[in-house]
């Protein structure tokens, strides 16, 4: 359990920094099944449009393993899930000042392809664009919830181990 809690609050923690600087977290979860882990980011000096669609594509891949090991059922209240979708969010952040620009747009859709290898494709990744920088344009709520949840998601990281202290003193209860 306390392997459990202090990889969650690491991933916590690196997805708090990456929100904070702008940039993407970098995990390593070669050893865990795809299914379960938080996307594994690549760190950006600055926010170049390939970088942010590698962000993206890894969090989308992550949130689609997710998906399909719950049966082809979104679980919005997994931790996983929460984790990935912010920082598919972050990545998506600066299409929003960059919607109709077609070259940073396609360098986007080259950085996606990269990191989600056959879930994003020659054939969908314009539509796949389209609907994230939609999703970032349309609704400033979306942006608003993500800055929310990366606030209480760091203070969940800041807490884990005095919790697991805890509850291991009810270990042999």
């Amino acid at each position: 359990m306390k392997k459990t809690i202090l990889l969650i609050a690491t991933a916590i923690a690196m997805l708090s920094c990456s929100a904070l600087k702008g940039g993407s977290a970098q995990s390593s979860n070669a050893a865990a099944p795809a299914a379960t882990t938080p996307a594994a980011t690549t760190t950006a000096v600055s926010t170049s449009p390939v970088s942010a669609g590698q962000t993206a594509g890894n969090a989308l891949l992550a949130l689609y393993n997710q998906y399909k090991a719950d049966g082809n059922k979104y679980d919005y209240k997994n931790l996983n899930n929460i984790i990935n979708c912010l920082q598919l969010v972050n990545a998506c952040e600066g299409l929003k000042e960059v919607k109709n620009d077609k070259t940073y747009l396609k360098d986007f859709g080259k950085g996606m392809m990269v990191s989600a290898v056959g879930l994003v494709t020659e054939s969908n990744v314009n539509s796949v664009t389209n609907q994230l920088t939609e999703m970032v344009t349309s609704n400033e709520k979306v942006n608003a919830a993500a800055s929310t949840a990366a606030d209480k998601l760091q203070t969940a990281a800041a807490t884990a181990s005095s919790i697991s202290s805890i509850l291991s003193m009810f270990a042999g209860k």
